[in-house]
């Protein structure tokens, strides 16, 4: 079977298990209200409309995570709390404005990209991974979600010419200095990276200033918020800033 064959029949495969109960009513119902009070207590507005949207982009992702490796199939943590509500702590530290054009970088599932850009419809979201599998499961996500301002794009960020954002987001596990040199490339002259990153980060952050110079500059500051007092979930977890 050729490869684009082999993933259209995964397509095809997710498509078929829509509407199969694969995920239970009462967790449904469960993960509804916890997203909805964690974004309460954060002041994070989100309507009844965004929240459902959110809530079928859990059951698209884990749908396609039975197929594809996109998130850990080991979850010490509730999959719209772990990582969707995750990525929609980046508003608490970075005002989205209307047109503004954002990268996502190395996006695997669609985090944190899907979830902002059902946040934020009016915001424009390119998301990029150079494994293709991931980006098919993006695109069909993007599509069966609605969304308009999303795209996704098999490419490597060292690939991308012509084009420049005023944003760049990453939640990959790649060393904040690689981040920075991959972003230096494609941010506007005030552009921010912004990484959800875990860990002891102050090695990672001397290393990515300390070779700016490699990095067109980039980045000339560095800051750090803990995300510990949000939930005991994201113990050791930081937004992570970088600055020209």
């Amino acid at each position: 079977m050729s490869i684009k064959l082999k993933y259209r029949f995964l397509v095809e495969t997710i498509e078929n298990r829509e509407g199969t109960g694969s995920v239970p009513m009462q967790k449904k119902s469960n993960d509804l209200t916890t997203l909805q009070r964690l974004c309460a207590e954060q002041a994070i507005i989100i309507s009844t409309s965004m929240l459902e949207q959110l809530e079928l982009y859990r059951d698209l992702l884990e749908q396609w995570n039975s197929k594809i490796n996109l998130i850990s199939r080991k979850e010490d943590a509730p999959v719209i709390i772990k990582h969707i509500f995750h990525s929609l702590l980046i508003t608490l530290y970075h005002r989205f404005n209307e047109g503004e054009q954002i990268l996502d970088l190395g996006t695997g599932g669609g985090l944190p990209g899907i979830p902002l850009a059902i946040l934020h419809p009016e915001v424009k979201f390119v998301l990029v991974d150079a494994t293709g599998k991931k980006i098919i499961a993006c695109k069909d996500m993007i599509k069966r979600l609605g969304l308009k301002n999303a795209v996704a794009i098999h490419t490597r960020v060292e690939e991308m010419k012509g084009i420049n954002f005023d944003t760049v987001l990453s939640r990959q596990v790649a060393p904040l200095d690689k981040l920075c040199s991959w972003s230096g490339k494609v941010l506007k002259s005030k552009g921010v990276l912004i990484c959800l990153k875990g860990g002891d980060l102050e090695n990672e952050v001397k290393e990515a200033l300390s070779s700016r110079k490699d990095h067109n500059e980039f980045p000339a500051k560095i800051d750090l918020f803990p995300l510990d007092d949000v939930n005991p979930y994201f113990t050791e977890k930081q937004i992570v800033i970088a600055r020209r």
